[in-house]
């Protein structure tokens, strides 16, 4: 446990990051599941405007160190080609 005044700061500071990150984090995972709720839907259309909200929460958690860079690129180019593969709806 924390003895120093100093090291109790950090404490606390840490747990508050610790909750704030936890948040965002799940706020992201909540609009990629979004995404990918409707590419298996087959709906194209609701799967692109899903992306559009998703990219920049995506890039937000990447930006602030809360996912690492790299898996947020992974995740949009996963999420993209998943609405590419959907069959276009034609006239």
């Amino acid at each position: 446990m924390a003895n120093s005044p100093q090291s109790q700061k950090r404490a606390r500071q840490a747990e508050r990051h610790r909750q704030r990150n936890a948040g965002q984090k799940s706020k992201a995972r909540t609009y990629i599941k979004k995404v990918q709720a409707a590419i298996a839907n087959g709906d194209a259309e609701q799967a692109g405007a899903a992306l559009a909200e998703a990219i920049p929460i995506i890039d937000r958690t990447a930006a602030k160190g809360i996912m690492h860079k790299n898996k947020a690129a992974r995740h949009k180019s996963r999420l993209s080609a998943g609405i590419k593969a959907l069959p276009a709806k034609g006239p």
